[in-house]
């Protein structure tokens, strides 16, 4: 079964996100747990945690379909020893966070070198971060996002993500969310069906189809290759309509899910309706 959303506002409290969900149609969705461009934000009160239980339960949205995503501000690759210490105090905040809420998935860019050590030595901070964060948390699962690899940002390769996962000593506690502007601006393409399957299987054999937790459903304003990022509405960017059409009808992206992050937030419901037609259910 297919579970589409977008990532929605959460502003007046995380408890609104849930309802902002279903305004759009959406059986699935991500939010920011708190202000994405601040290091400090108040704790979530015990009133927002219980509203967030119940208005999900209200709406019929499973826990295991909300895909948080942590701040832009957090770098756990940062090759100086104090900004990564506090790239690596606010991911594991964040992942209290999803915890308190009752979530199980955490999606988060993994770093960048700034230009300052070797990339693999970068995958390994960030694999150390995370390592770290596993220890200092229950049960979150968190979610390696493939990036565009603009400017120095690591994990726009899947060998960059395997490195990743190779070096994480609880495997159950990772995973992978497939952005589809960053794997195309990034080289991998999706714009016919033997495109589609050929990255999808090149996925499959480096990274692992089983770490597979979810999808950003973007087309692209950025040019293929182009290691641009820049999200575009479905069917009016580069990647075009039926790239999507591949990942809906695709089993391998069933019971997951599968979020929009495209610009024109008022297209969204057009957007799910015109994604869910895609399926074959």
């Amino acid at each position: 079964m297919k579970y589409i959303g977008a990532h929605v506002s959460a502003a007046g409290g995380v408890e609104n996100a849930p309802l902002n969900a279903e305004t759009i149609g959406a059986k699935a969705f991500a939010l920011f747990t708190k202000n994405q461009k601040r290091w400090d934000s108040p704790p979530l009160t015990e009133k927002s945690i219980e509203g967030f239980r119940l208005n999900l339960e209200k709406v019929g949205i499973s826990p295991k379909m909300v895909l948080p995503h942590d701040s832009y501000l957090i770098n756990l690759g940062n090759p100086d020893d104090e900004k990564r210490a506090k790239s690596l105090d606010s991911f594991i905040v964040e992942a209290k966070r999803v915890e308190e809420l009752g979530l199980r998935l955490l999606n988060f860019h993994p770093g960048s070198h700034l230009g300052k050590i070797k990339p693999f030595e970068c995958l390994n901070l960030i694999a150390d971060g995370i390592n770290t964060a596993i220890a200092e948390t229950e049960s979150v699962v968190f979610v390696i996002e493939t990036t565009a690899g603009q400017g120095n940002n690591v994990g726009y390769k899947f060998e960059h993500l395997a490195d990743i996962i190779e070096n994480i000593k609880d495997k159950s506690r990772i995973g992978v969310c497939i952005d589809t502007c960053h794997i195309f601006a990034a080289g991998y393409d999706l714009r016919t069906e033997e495109t589609y399957n050929k990255t999808m299987d090149q996925f499959d054999s480096i990274v692992g189809m089983k770490y597979l937790q979810g999808f950003h459903l973007n087309d692209a304003k950025s040019d293929f290759e182009s290691r641009v990022d820049r999200h575009d509405s479905i069917g009016v960017g580069n990647i075009g309509a039926e790239a999507f059409r591949f990942v809906i009808e695709d089993s391998r992206t069933d019971n997951m899910p599968l979020i929009l992050e495209t610009p024109n937030s008022d297209l969204w419901e057009e957007e799910i309706q015109l994604l869910y037609s895609f399926s074959k259910e």
